[in-house]
């Protein structure tokens, strides 16, 4: 299974069965009675003709490796990382409904783990970041995720994506401790971009001035930041409040 990936979660398993069945190889469903949620599950995965083994929960448990499983895991073909070229498509699948979550260098999987897994929650059409300079998956990305199944992108030069992507109708919103609005502020209507810098020297010069607005996220305490999961949570669900 070294090439494969373990997704697991109801609404993690859901999006695979829907946005990509054929990636699907085995899902391993709890045993005995289970609940509506699996039940339409199982319907997914018997409509898809994927291999489904009834199993004890200490089995989930230990394939989850302590994630919160919710009865559900699925083994699928590696290929979580969406080539770069797949980018126009996707923007146009998703039209006025894209949202975009966009990391300028963040270094730390664990904390690009947990950006996938806030990611994941919002309902973000992706995840981009660049190739160099930057976390990439890893185990440790993984296990933070804890089954998220947002797709994410690795691009080699992230300038030229951001242009590519206003090109086809993606406002860039930034975020910067110098920026004069508030997130709370900004419009996050039609296809957007939120865009995050690296924990430590945040957005480079060019992302930056890519980004047709800038906001900032209000500080009330001592601390004069935000770990870069909590502010993509911040703006990402922000964004989502005024879709609802």
């Amino acid at each position: 299974m070294a090439n494969n990936e373990l997704v697991f979660g109801l609404h993690a398993v859901n999006r695979v069965l829907e946005s990509a069945p054929e990636r699907v190889l085995t899902a391993y469903v709890i045993d005995g009675s289970v609940n509506a949620r699996i039940e339409q599950v199982l319907k997914l995965l018997n409509v898809c003709g994927c291999h489904v083994e009834r199993v004890a929960r200490p089995r989930l448990d230990k394939l989850a490796d302590g994630g919160r499983h919710q009865g559900v895991v699925i083994v699928t073909r590696g290929g979580s990382v969406i080539p770069e070229s797949a980018l126009p498509d996707m923007i146009s699948a998703a039209g006025q409904e894209a949202m975009f979550l966009i990391l300028d260098g963040v270094q730390d999987p664990r904390n690009l783990g947990a950006c996938l897994r806030v990611a994941d929650g919002a309902g973000a059409t992706a995840v981009i970041a660049p190739k160099n300079r930057a976390a990439g998956i890893t185990v440790a990305a993984r296990n933070v995720a804890s089954g998220a199944a947002v797709p994410f992108m690795q691009v080699t030069n992230l300038a030229r994506t951001l242009r590519l992507m206003k090109e086809h109708g993606i406002r860039l919103v930034g975020t910067s401790d110098k920026a004069d609005t508030a997130v709370y502020a900004a419009g996050f209507s039609g296809p957007v971009g939120l865009v995050l810098g690296g924990e430590e020297k945040g957005m480079r010069r060019l992302t930056r001035e890519a980004c047709d607005v800038l906001v900032a996220i209000p500080m009330r305490g001592r601390v004069s930041s935000l770990n870069v999961s909590v502010a993509a949570g911040i703006v990402l669900y922000e964004a989502l409040r005024q879709r609802l």
